[in-house]
């Protein structure tokens, strides 16, 4: 399995720290952002990893180079003008290849995610050994977080591993920013053209093809200074 971390964002709430450096590349505990994501991949042993950049993208790659002291293989995906996530996807997806693949957002801090459970989410056969029909199969597994005081309506709703648009009230979740996703979900989108994941989450939420569990480990969306400067305050 292959893996793709979105680098890509501006981090405009997050300025002036981020006029200077990448968003990914903010400290927390002394370690980059997305330094946590590519050791807990290399970890489980998912070492090919996609990395697309646009706004200072230069200075990420000059900090991870080749990924080869992780004992990872990154690979870039330069966006002159950032393409949003699936845009992003779409423009990477020759590097990605044609089997899912885990897909990571580079902001998000979730220390002790395990990515050998993302591994056997998609299945293409049910427990009989019998194909799913390709329009009833899930296109995408999503990690799904309790809602943060700063979201609290969440994002979706979730029912014996389905994924929904709406939940009931006080059953919603928020979307950690890690899912598994099929590379033909993103046929849609084309090449260069800015386009938000979860517009495609949606359309296969409607349709009841999208998948996904609660993870309920450490986790924290680093969208602010203020968030930035809780997880690295003293213990």
């Amino acid at each position: 399995m292959k893996a793709m971390i979105f680098a890509a964002g501006r981090g405009e709430r997050m300025r002036p720290l981020t006029d200077t450096i990448p968003k990914p590349l903010l400290k927390v505990r002394g370690r980059p952002l997305i330094v946590w994501h590519i050791v807990n991949l290399v970890r489980a042993g998912v070492t090919d990893i996609v990395i697309n950049h646009a706004h200072l993208g230069n200075l990420i790659e000059e900090t991870l180079g080749d990924g080869s002291k992780y004992g990872a293989a990154i690979q870039y995906s330069a966006e002159s003008v950032a393409l949003e996530t699936a845009g992003g996807i779409a423009k990477a997806r020759q590097l990605l290849g044609e089997e899912p693949f885990v897909a990571i957002a580079g902001d998000v801090y979730c220390p002790h995610f395990d990515f050998e459970q993302v591994k056997n989410t998609l299945e293409d056969k049910d427990l009989w050994g019998q194909p799913y029909p390709l329009d009833k199969r899930d296109v995408a597994w999503l990690y799904l977080v309790k809602n943060p005081p700063h979201h609290p309506q969440g994002d979706f709703g979730l029912h014996s591993y389905s994924i929904s648009n709406e939940g009931e009230a006080g059953h919603t979740y928020t979307y950690s920013g890690i899912g598994v996703y099929r590379p033909e979900m993103f046929d849609s989108v084309s090449p260069g053209q800015p386009e938000k994941l979860v517009t495609l989450m949606r359309k296969y939420a409607a349709r009841g093809q999208l998948g996904g569990e609660v993870y309920r480990g450490d986790w924290t969306d680093v969208g602010t200074i203020e968030r930035l400067d809780q997880l690295n305050a003293p213990l």
